[in-house]
């Protein structure tokens, strides 16, 4: 895919900053999201990237910078239609009561697709499940779930949302925050799939990823940030070399390129014992 339009951009976010406990946790940061396009967030633990994630969502309100949906402040946009325009899947979500799986993916489409009628929203919610690989959980207790499993009923609960959305809002994003942490490599594979899938329909995808190779083979846009900077951004094969993967990740990595696609890879050498070696 080619580099996204950034004239296109559905959410902008302006030098934000957050500071908390007088400590700078993302400085400055600009990003923008576009439709059709999946924008992969990678670095080092600490590094600011689920706080920057927040920030866009409105999870957090920054302190300094500003973010825009559709050129419409983030902070000025009304709970319900916010929740038609954008979705998020958090990095830990906890329940403190007995739902069953298919309550908490249902979830997602009580805020946003009351104006359903019944039979539709069971359909969605069955279909989401489905398209999860979670449908027979569906009548299981969200607690006595695995965390991998937990983790997919999350993201059915954010399919939910998006797709009740979409009648209201045509131009949506989604924000997925390490969305396979504990998942096995076969449903890693699935969900970033499905992820590139959504985008593929005009959604713009923001996740955020530590493991390097699947974010350079699923990133339309890649974006590195490192001690609450954005350090780099643009695509996978013009933005990762060897010198900034030894600055950020503090290890000596070999890029290299499979023949087909030319998509880059990368193979550790030698773990950096010092920081500042």
């Amino acid at each position: 895919m080619s580099e996204p339009r950034l004239q296109d951009a559905l959410v902008c976010a302006r030098g934000l900053g957050f500071t908390t406990g007088g400590k700078a946790l993302v400085r400055d940061a600009t990003l923008d999201l576009v439709p059709g396009t999946t924008t992969i967030l990678i670095g080092p633990n600490g590094a600011g990237k689920s706080t920057l994630l927040k920030l866009m969502t409105g999870e957090v309100r920054a302190s300094a910078g500003d973010v825009a949906i559709d050129g419409e402040t983030l902070t000025a946009i009304p709970a319900w239609r916010l929740a038609c325009q954008r979705a998020v899947m958090a990095q830990h979500a906890r329940l403190a009561f007995p739902f069953s799986v298919y309550e908490v993916a249902s979830l997602g489409v009580d805020g946003v697709g009351r104006a359903m009628p019944r039979p539709r929203r069971d359909a969605l919610v069955g279909d989401c499940l489905a398209a999860a690989g979670v449908l027979d959980l569906a009548g299981r207790q969200y607690q006595t779930l695995s965390g991998g499993e937990q983790q997919r009923v999350q993201f059915a609960r954010t399919l939910c949302q998006i797709e009740a959305g979409r009648s209201i809002a045509p131009r949506q994003a989604l924000f997925l925050d390490e969305p396979i942490a504990s998942l096995d490599l076969c449903h890693q594979l699935a969900l970033l799939d499905m992820a590139r899938a959504i985008a593929a329909r005009g959604v713009a995808v923001l996740i955020v990823l530590h493991d390097l190779n699947l974010a350079v083979t699923y990133a339309d846009h890649l974006v590195v940030m490192d001690q609450g900077q954005i350090i780099a951004q643009g695509a996978p094969a013009k933005t990762l070399d060897d010198a900034l993967l030894r600055q950020v990740f503090k290890v000596d990595l070999s890029l290299s390129r499979a023949p087909a696609p030319g998509l880059p890879f990368l193979l550790p050498q030698q773990h950096r014992i010092s920081p500042a070696a």
